[in-house]
């Protein structure tokens, strides 16, 4: 079986924004949940904001409704599709692009705010994301994430129950080798000039009417984490 399977994204991209689909429904309900959290960090309005692995769009558009002049990129080409038509549908001025955290298409300093939800336990490189997203942030310009703690616990409750058991997930959808530690995180971050700040936790707070679950800020970082950075533009070496 593959791990980390990223074709995942554009296989339903055409069916992203229909609510027929169970996991695409769990991603969507949990931008809520970080928002919760990222709304106390940044004040949106007027911010340029990249959305580093948009997919199919349910954080940009959110961002926009805030007043965020919103960019999106994700190597998903046919999501990345899926979301630009459905801000058109829905009047919002996102630009959106195809590319990867390790490549960023944009100059210097283009940027207030880097958003990545669901994204660095995929890359490639994450020192090289680190080094990009502080390259296309202005000084003193925020960095907000969340991403997948690396232990047994995590790795239990996101493919054992989440992929295998549940089916929440598709199944290959993460590797556990590519989670990430917080330490391990904050050492790149800081290597590439950002200043972490705290951590809290993120995960299931109640069910919804659809049985669906609905997310939240938890106190515990032992599996999903959230946390933001500031642009110091000091890099290590």
């Amino acid at each position: 079986m593959t791990r980390n399977d990223l074709t995942i994204y554009d296989k339903v991209a055409d069916h992203w924004w229909s609510d027929e689909i169970r996991w695409v429904r769990t991603l969507k309900a949990m931008v809520p949940g970080r928002l919760s959290w990222f709304d106390r960090q940044i004040d949106w309005a007027g911010k340029r904001v990249l959305d580093l692995g948009c997919a199919g769009g349910f954080m940009a558009e959110a961002l926009a409704a805030r007043g965020a002049q919103v960019t999106g990129i994700d190597p998903a080409a046919q999501a990345v599709e899926a979301a630009r038509a459905h801000a058109a549908q829905m009047g919002h001025d996102i630009r959106y692009d195809v590319g990867v955290g390790e490549a960023l298409p944009y100059e210097p300093e283009s940027f207030d705010a880097v958003v990545c939800v669901d994204v660095l336990e995929h890359v490639q490189d994450l020192p090289l994301v680190m080094s990009e997203v502080a390259r296309v942030l202005v000084p003193d310009g925020m960095f907000l994430f969340d991403t997948i703690n690396r232990n047994p616990l995590a790795r239990l409750v996101t493919i054992t129950m989440a992929e295998d058991v549940l089916r929440i997930l598709p199944k290959g959808t993460h590797d556990p080798a590519m989670f990430i530690k917080p330490a391990e995180l904050r050492a790149a971050l800081t290597a590439a000039g950002l200043e972490p700040g705290p951590l809290t936790g993120l995960g299931p707070r109640g069910i919804n009417l659809r049985g669906d679950l609905k997310f939240g800020r938890l106190p515990l970082t032992s599996i999903l984490y959230m946390g933001t950075a500031r642009n110091t533009g000091s890099r290590a070496g």
